[in-house]
């Protein structure tokens, strides 16, 4: 279920039904969290929404209990400052985003935040701190990126793996002529600049790894093996009702002379 095509009957009336008779709570609501910000002269600036949005789209299909909520889409992006097109709300105003979001959502017996997003990282990470010490059941995941088996440095912002992401989620918008590469330093030797002076100090096109050999192909196999992580990182982690579900119970107290399952006594085959 898409929450924003329900009305609030129709999720009431789905959540009822997602209960699992194996204690398994529902519904847990999957939140797609992404950017509006550069991604080089040859990605659109909702590259990391588009990510998270299928990601959590396909996951909603590979097991129960599952509603898709509205995708958060400008977040803390002042990293990509001085880059047209970009928009960020902070780091701040991010995490308390996503606590006010985990509050109100009482009805629902959990939340996934599907991140899309490094920079978000900090602020989600906040957040589920704070909403765990509260008692509530929340989760945020972002996608593991593989790495290189050749030797070479890790793929960075609007590289070869977002490229290839892009070229499988929505190939038309992807302006694989306009593509550069980036500086070619590691992480670790960008940092300072980055965090002193943001990206644009360290790449005057936005990119920061290299796009070159990115294909759709390549990134439909990223994107069903993040699929496969989200769902299974979701079934490990699901809170789980100690109490058996109504429908598994024996009304004992109704009809003493029907025996519980645990005092029944076995078979016995001639």
């Amino acid at each position: 279920m898409r929450l924003g095509e329900a009305t609030w009957n129709e999720v009431d009336a789905a959540a009822r039904r997602m209960a699992d008779d194996d204690g398994t709570r529902s519904p847990i609501i999957l939140i797609p969290i992404g950017s509006t910000e550069q991604h080089g002269p040859h990605l659109p600036l909702n590259t990391d929404t588009l990510v998270a949005e299928e990601i959590a789209g396909r996951a909603l299909h590979r097991t129960t209990g599952l509603m898709l909520g509205p995708t958060i889409s400008i977040t803390a992006s002042g990293e990509h400052a001085g880059f047209a097109g970009t928009l960020s709300i902070g780091t701040e105003a991010m995490a308390q985003v996503a606590i006010e979001l985990g509050r109100s959502a009482e009805w629902a017996a959990g939340i996934v935040f599907v991140n899309g997003h490094g920079g978000n990282h900090e602020a989600l990470a906040r957040a589920v701190d704070l909403l765990t010490a509260e008692s509530r059941c929340v989760l945020s995941w972002w996608p593991k990126w593989r790495r290189r088996t050749d030797g070479g440095p890790p793929d960075l912002h609007a590289g070869r793996i977002e490229t290839s992401l892009m070229l499988a989620i929505d190939p038309g918008l992807v302006r694989f002529e306009l593509a550069t590469d980036g500086p070619g330093l590691l992480l670790s030797e960008l940092l300072p600049r980055l965090r002193a002076d943001g990206v644009r100090s360290v790449s005057p096109s936005g990119v920061l790894g290299d796009p070159d050999g990115a294909s759709g192909a390549e990134g439909e196999r990223f994107i069903s093996d993040f699929v496969d992580d989200l769902v299974l990182t979701i079934e490990q982690w699901r809170p789980i009702d100690p109490t058996p579900h109504e429908s598994t119970r024996l009304d004992t107290e109704a009809d003493p002379n029907i025996a519980s399952p645990v005092d029944a006594s076995p078979m016995v085959h001639d």
